[in-house]
């Protein structure tokens, strides 16, 4: 069709277009787009007390009732029900007792008429969705309304933070972004993920970090993979279709896929976790790709892309991630979050301080009122160590430990860890120390993380060290470096200061015992510039030093072996750092004429 419109211009006449198009057209939303999965199902003779629990657990307020198959529920009952039968001291009954029978279903391919019809004029709280004979979710009167408002609003898919229930994914089309964004191989392994999927009859979803990340334009080649339906499995069969090992961890329904070049893919079979108690682990149960999200951290790590052929690249986003990730804001999901996992807390604070976002003001409320009622106490010493480690892993973790004193995180660690202006001061001098190393592009791996520690530390009594350890539950090597090590540094840093100048074989002596982290650890805690640039100069320049000459050579000089070599090889290496010798013709010449001087070496 066309049209000739006048006295407008063309985005005039676009913008009325689309407004029109909004206006008048419907979309037929069908039963197996507005269900939840899966459905939440209970036996008859289970005990209404039992049931409030199984509602709380999963936040829901209605459950399916089933007699002999969990596929063929024979009622429903609801909270409001359960909690009038606790008041009447009767809930120790199986919910067989008071649970509405009368139940209709409906097929997932039932249109939205269909299903105002069940559920408002058949006055049905929960209406179970059944196709191939087979419970495949549920949609609540909750639900229908909160679609039903949201629709009449324009505003589908904004996220209610309460409830996985009632949400719908906002949807964006991200594949020209993936074109641009990511690399050719990325491409070509996550559409393989995606035909792998269809093939097993499972939906994939890269979801996590590496969505948000790409929207955010940095680089993360962390792909973590989603698969409703059995992701082991499905990891078993797409590791082996490229000759790759898989490891899994069935209790948890993970495996981690490693290609053949070594690269790695983490699977995940969708999952919802529910904790019996605060800072406890979570339980783990089988779900869909909505609940799974819903057990996340933070809305920011909610994102999903859809690797499925049909729908490759469509990008869900059910608690409004793209929001949050404009508005540079980080924000928990539900308002629980803190209460059932108090590490979060931790996270919350790395991931403002990465992305320079900031915490949302209720975020920020539940972290103090988690400080405050101490749900840290539960917690083991490792989990708390991990995330404490992951922050001082980041490129400039201070900001992050300012903030963790801000909210008093520094009494998790310890009551009596003392974080002042000076160890704010020298952080800052270790972080550039670090800035320093890391450009000098040096292939040695080294503890980031402790050179940061040991500095949180320093002013800390050795009492005080000892119980932060004992409780971060370190293992004997952390133990001994962030210890023992640590206080042979500082010992060994105030002798350095009081011996400056000093020649390149004494520094050498003084140094080439301690490793990289401490090194690292004197140059930022040092007093003066003059140590820091001694120590900067026995790393770059005296550290690597070596001597040519070998032990058959001092053999051929008739040297016998013993004290007698580790003495002269010393002699030797100490010429070299001095700049008096510098090849192997005059190491030789050295060691004869040492010989000629002690009229041989025993």
């Amino acid at each position: 069709a066309s049209a000739k419109i006048a006295d407008k211009t063309l985005a005039q006449v676009e913008q009325q277009l689309l407004e029109l198009v909004k206006n008048e057209v419907q979309v037929t939303r069908l039963a197996s787009e507005l269900m939840s999965s899966p459905a939440i199902t209970i036996r008859s003779d289970v005990s209404c007390k039992d049931a409030n629990r199984t509602m709380t657990r999963y936040n829901i307020n209605a459950l399916l009732v089933w007699k002999e198959r969990p596929d063929h529920p024979d009622g429903y009952i609801t909270r409001q029900v359960i909690q009038k039968i606790a008041y009447h001291k009767l809930d120790h009954l199986p919910v067989t007792e008071y649970m509405s029978p009368d139940l209709s279903a409906i097929a997932p391919d039932a249109d939205l008429q269909e299903i105002e019809d069940k559920i408002i004029a058949g006055k049905q709280r929960i209406l179970p969705v059944i196709g191939k004979n087979k419970l495949l979710g549920v949609i609540t009167r909750t639900d229908l309304l909160n679609y039903l408002v949201q629709h009449k609003n324009g505003k589908l898919g904004t996220p209610n933070a309460l409830s996985p229930n009632g949400i719908y994914a906002k949807k964006r089309d991200l594949n020209n972004f993936i074109i641009e964004r990511l690399d050719h191989k990325v491409i070509k392994l996550i559409e393989l993920i995606g035909r792998t999927g269809a093939e097993l009859g499972v939906e994939t979803y890269v979801v996590g970090g590496f969505v948000r990340d790409l929207l955010l334009y940095r680089e993360n080649d962390d792909i973590d993979i989603v698969v409703e339906g059995d992701g082991i499995d499905f990891a078993k069969r797409f590791s082996a279709g490229l000759n790759g090992r898989c490891n899994t961890h069935k209790k948890f329904g993970t495996a981690v896929i490693i290609l053949p070049d070594g690269f790695k893919i983490d699977v995940a079979s969708a999952r919802l976790e529910y904790y019996k108690f605060p800072a406890a682990l979570p339980t783990v149960e089988m779900s869909s790709i909505k609940l799974d999200l819903f057990r996340r951290d933070f809305t920011i790590n909610t994102l999903a892309i859809c690797l499925s052929p049909q729908r490759f690249g469509t990008l869900i986003d059910f608690f409004g991630a793209q929001r949050d990730l404009k508005d540079k804001t980080i924000r928990i999901i539900h308002n629980l979050s803190f209460v059932e996992d108090p590490t979060r807390v931790f996270r919350a604070i790395k991931f403002a301080n990465r992305f320079d976002f900031t915490i949302g003001r209720l975020t920020s409320s539940l972290i103090k009122n988690a400080v405050k009622l101490d749900f840290f106490k539960n917690l083991s010493g490792l989990r708390v160590f991990s995330e404490l480690k992951q922050i001082l892993e980041e490129e400039n973790p201070i900001p992050a430990i300012d903030t963790m004193v801000t909210y008093g995180l520094d009494r998790v660690i310890h009551h009596e860890l003392r974080l002042d202006a000076a160890i704010f001061r020298q952080l800052e001098a270790a972080r550039k120390v670090l800035a320093w190393h890391d450009l000098l592009f040096v292939d040695a791996t080294y503890l980031r993380w402790s050179v940061y520690f040991m500095i949180l530390m320093k002013r800390s009594p050795h009492r005080v060290a000892q119980e932060i350890a004992s409780k971060l539950k370190f293992s004997p090597t952390h133990r001994k470096l962030i210890l023992k090590d640590r206080h042979k540094a500082d010992q060994r840093l105030d002798l350095l200061e009081k011996s400056l100048p000093m020649k390149n074989s004494d520094l050498h002596a003084m140094l080439s015992t301690f490793k990289t982290e401490l090194l690292l650890y004197m140059m930022a805690t040092a007093s003066d510039e003059c140590t820091q640039k001694a120590i900067s100069h026995y790393y770059t320049q005296l550290r690597d030093v070596k001597v040519v000459i070998r032990g058959r050579d001092l053999l051929n000089l008739g040297i016998t072996p013993g004290p007698a070599f580790r003495k002269i090889i010393q002699a030797v290496l100490n010429e070299r750092l001095d700049g008096e010798i510098s090849n192997f013709k005059e190491e030789m010449a050295f060691v004869q004429k040492e010989i000629s001087k002690n009229k041989g070496i025993d």
